[in-house]
């Protein structure tokens, strides 16, 4: 009988954890309606649903929350605003350094969806808050 997933945290305070966080949630799924941003706390956080690629083959996703902290502005690009449920598939976060510790996190969707987020330094959570359940197929990928 396999173990069970533990969940699994994650945090970033430079761009190489921001690439093992950005790997992590890899083609996840979120719906528009499940970002949020909190001018007074300064934080934007989103609720995503990621393909469990340490999962050891087997298909699995489980609801993961990410929180960006520091955030100064947010600005989105073809991102349709007011259209909670309107399903976004991410493919990266990254992280654009300007006058350090500052920079933008960017978040890149398929489809060409961008949310560019300003932060007063990198400092990202990302944590499982469910179980694992099975998922319909395997995200992937064509060679380039």
């Amino acid at each position: 009988m396999p173990r069970p997933a533990l969940p699994l945290r994650l945090s970033a305070l430079d761009e190489n954890d921001l690439q093992t966080i950005s790997a992590t949630l890899q083609d996840a799924v979120a719906q528009l309606g499940d970002f949020e941003f909190s001018r007074s706390a300064r934080t934007f956080t989103l609720a995503l649903n990621r393909f469990r690629w340490e999962g050891g083959g087997r298909n699995e996703r489980v609801r993961t929350g990410l929180q960006i902290a520091q955030v100064t502005g947010a600005r989105s690009q073809n991102l349709r605003q007011g259209a909670d449920d309107a399903v976004v598939n991410l493919l990266s976060v990254g992280f654009e350094s300007s006058d350090a510790p500052s920079g933008v996190v960017v978040l890149v969707f398929s489809g060409g969806g961008e949310l560019r987020l300003s932060v007063e330094c990198l400092e990202a959570v990302m944590i499982d808050i469910s179980a694992p359940w099975p998922a319909s197929s395997r995200p992937e990928h064509e060679a380039e």
